[in-house]
């Protein structure tokens, strides 16, 4: 767009674990999950993105006539991305905010508006360079926090995920993948869950003018 303003897209294709398997990792559908908005660059190491994300749910449990096959809410959302560095490690703060309609899939259930704020940080460290470029094979650790409110809401607390990837940076390209564990309470007080997701991931970036490169982009989810 401008050497400020450039148009910001994810597109996620998310599936889970088999009723009956929780090793499996594909056996039901999830998610399509769209996030779209603008990014203006305030400085090198200050950004801020804003838009609307679209997502399809899928039922838990297909064929069971207490839910819908998928639902659709929408959410609004912005955040700040800041970098530093640390030696040869880029480290990225992002702040993000959404605000969200949505329902579950449960028959006769009703939207709902709900608020989320979210903190992950993210290092990059390079192993083949001694900094983030061009053919950089990396690690990427991040941690992220997410906190909730509405009105039915018993804990503020949503989940923490931890997230470990290993990528490889090509030209206009990131490619990453690895193991991601979360946390969070359950709809029952007092009782709590985890869960094991696996995650490759694509970045690209479109730039004709062959100036910015997604070296260091935040891991979305």
């Amino acid at each position: 767009m401008t050497d400020k303003w450039w148009w910001y897209q994810e597109n996620h294709y998310r599936r889970r674990n088999s009723v009956n398997n929780n090793w499996d990792f594909v056996g039901r559908m999830s998610q399509l999950y769209n996030r779209f908005g603008f990014t203006y660059l305030f400085t090198d190491n200050f950004e801020v993105t804003f838009g609307p994300t679209l997502v399809w749910q899928f039922s838990p449990d297909r064929g069971n006539p207490e839910f819908v096959d998928s639902v659709f809410d929408t959410r609004f959302w912005h955040q700040w991305l800041m970098t530093q560095s640390i030696g040869p490690v880029k480290v990225l703060h992002q702040f993000r905010f959404e605000h969200r309609f949505q329902r579950d899939n449960r028959v006769g259930s009703e939207y709902e508006y709900k608020d989320r704020w979210r903190y992950k940080i993210t290092g990059y460290i390079p192993i083949n360079k001694p900094r983030m470029e061009n053919k950089t094979f990396f690690i990427a650790p991040s941690n992220e926090f997410f906190f909730q409110s509405s009105r039915q809401s018993w804990n503020i607390f949503e989940e923490n995920r931890v997230y470990t990837a290993v990528g490889y940076t090509y030209n206009n390209y990131m490619f990453f993948g690895g193991h991601m564990w979360t946390y969070g309470p359950t709809s029952t007080p007092g009782t709590y869950r985890d869960r094991h997701i696996i995650r490759l991931n694509v970045m690209y970036t479109i730039d004709f003018r062959e100036r910015r490169r997604p070296l260091t982009r935040d891991f979305a989810f």
